[in-house]
């Protein structure tokens, strides 16, 4: 194990120990687990969601339902597996009643993403969907910038449409296939 991987670990450690930590934060005290993400450090892409569903909150794990096992689909098109890339998401604990989380809840939540950035330090930051893309690059729209490289403030962004999106409306689900592989593309210089 890496000293980044120990870091990493720590960082996951920190904030699992902040459920129930009374920091006055609805989505911190009502969730069931905190959910910080998971995969190696020295990840060439991390996969930044908006916030944990149902089923993370359940298990303590990002990208577990549905859309997960879409995403697993999506990476193996990119040429990628699970296990060599980093699953987070912006927020780590799900809202009350899967609402988006509200701009204070971000800005609490936002340096433990800065932390795991910092920590991984990867090529490529693949934000699924608007929301996760507003963090990074305010100004931008996903039906603009899907399925290709951006660089916002010093960083180079691959936004994607969430899976969610294409299991609510199948006819996305071509683009989030080819825009896969326009990753995968990215990756090795293609």
């Amino acid at each position: 194990m890496t000293d980044a991987d120990r870091r990493l670990d720590a960082l996951h450690a920190e904030i699992r120990a902040h459920h129930g930590s009374g920091c006055g934060f609805e989505v911190c005290e009502t969730a069931t687990q905190m959910v910080p993400g998971e995969g190696p450090a020295g990840a060439p892409v991390m996969i930044v969601g908006e916030a944990p569903g149902a089923r993370e909150d359940a298990q303590g794990r990002p990208f577990v339902g549905n859309a997960g096992k879409l995403l697993d689909g999506l990476l193996a098109e990119a040429g990628l597996v699970r296990d060599e890339v980093y699953i987070t998401n912006v927020v780590k604990a799900r809202p009350p009643g899967n609402r988006d989380p509200k701009a204070p809840e971000v800005a609490h939540h936002w340096p433990w993403l800065e932390a795991q950035l910092e920590l991984i330090k990867p090529q490529l930051i693949v934000p699924l969907g608007r929301h996760a893309l507003a963090r990074f690059a305010p100004e931008a729209k996903i039906g603009e910038t899907h399925g290709r490289v951006l660089e916002a403030e010093g960083r180079r962004l691959f936004p994607l449409y969430h899976p969610a999106a294409a299991l609510h409306n199948p006819k996305l689900r071509a683009t989030l296939v080819q825009d896969a592989r326009a990753l995968g593309a990215a990756l090795t210089g293609a």
